[in-house]
């Protein structure tokens, strides 16, 4: 048998799960998020990576007699050399908004998933980590545009402060790529790379 541990509490990752009809469990990292890349191919892989390990360790003898599959997953906005995660404050919030309105950004986000095989601890570990980026078109947003917006609370724990399938969709003028990965998972991707290890 095959348990999925999704190693986030975003409820964004999670319902991209359930619509991908998988089951599974919530154990979120608690690590900090701390990179040393540069690139934000490089900084989302590092990070979701550090996750999807961090949550493997506590299930290396939870499970002993099933396959477990832990799925960490990180997010960031790039725009114009600048890489945006979640913001601090509402004043944060609106500087992001106010670089993205009007221009294309791209979104990042790295998947790594470490296949716990059953019964054979750390020698039975493997790990898969990829990323998918998405451009991102947005209209020009007004000064009070913005201010609306960042009142709602809801860029606050979204990267680059703003939730595409939310109410900021009304800003958004088109997209190039996958929309799931600026919601937050890549779960088509995902699902394809378990496909290729006879693991889903």
């Amino acid at each position: 048998m095959v348990k999925y541990i999704l190693a986030s509490n975003s409820p964004r990752r999670r319902e991209l799960l359930e619509q991908a009809g998988i089951c599974f469990e919530i154990s979120p990292a608690q690590g900090e998020e701390i990179s040393t890349g540069d690139l934000p191919a490089d900084i989302v892989e590092e990070l979701s990576c550090k996750k999807a390990a961090e949550v493997a360790q506590r299930y290396l003898q939870k499970y002993e007699n099933d396959t477990v599959v832990i799925i960490g997953a990180d997010t960031v906005v790039a725009c114009q050399g600048e890489i945006m995660g979640k913001p601090r404050d509402q004043a944060d919030a609106s500087a992001m908004l106010a670089k993205l309105q009007g221009g294309t950004h791209q979104v990042y986000t790295g998947v790594t998933f470490i296949v716990l095989e059953r019964g054979q601890g750390e020698r039975g570990q493997k790990a898969v980590t990829f990323h998918e980026r998405t451009d991102v078109s947005m209209y020009p947003m007004t000064r009070e545009q913005i201010a609306a917006y960042v009142a709602t609370g809801e860029p606050m724990d979204k990267a680059g402060a703003y939730a595409i399938q939310g109410k900021c969709a009304v800003h958004i003028k088109g997209i190039n790529g996958d929309y799931n990965n600026v919601v937050g998972l890549p779960v088509a991707r995902l699902v394809h790379e378990l496909f290729e290890i006879h693991l889903a």
